[in-house]
């Protein structure tokens, strides 16, 4: 079985999509994945239309992985990614990104938090 990294998400979900929005979601998350950033809680519907928006307000980006591991169904790993959006604006921040796998391998939940750095 073939788990899902998150860098290879955010690339084909924001960065550099190669398939359309809900093939890409279904392939690295799994029906009843939550999503929980800075303590906002996301069910999957809520997280496409998050993405949808996301993926229409991005020029181009880049995901550098710095640390990543994989026990069992426990995913951890931390990145930084560099993005600029359409109007110009640029970000870049470092994200600390831990998971559940579903028995598929895709995610089923996520908690993340991040940081601007400069």
């Amino acid at each position: 079985m073939e788990f899902a990294r998150i860098s290879d998400a955010v690339r084909e979900l924001a960065f550099e999509p190669t398939l359309p929005p809900d093939e890409a979601l279904d392939k690295y998350y799994a029906p009843d994945y939550t999503h929980r950033a800075d303590g906002n809680v996301l069910d999957r519907a809520a997280f496409a239309e998050m993405v949808a928006g996301m993926r229409a307000r991005i020029a181009r980006g880049t995901v550098t992985v710095l640390d990543e591991l994989r026990d069992g169904s426990t995913y951890a790993e931390r990145h930084v990614y560099d993005v600029t959006m359409t109007d110009g604006t640029e970000l870049h921040r470092e994200i600390y990104f831990f998971a559940e796998y579903a028995p598929d391998g895709r995610f089923r939940s996520v908690h993340e938090t991040g940081i601007d750095v400069p």
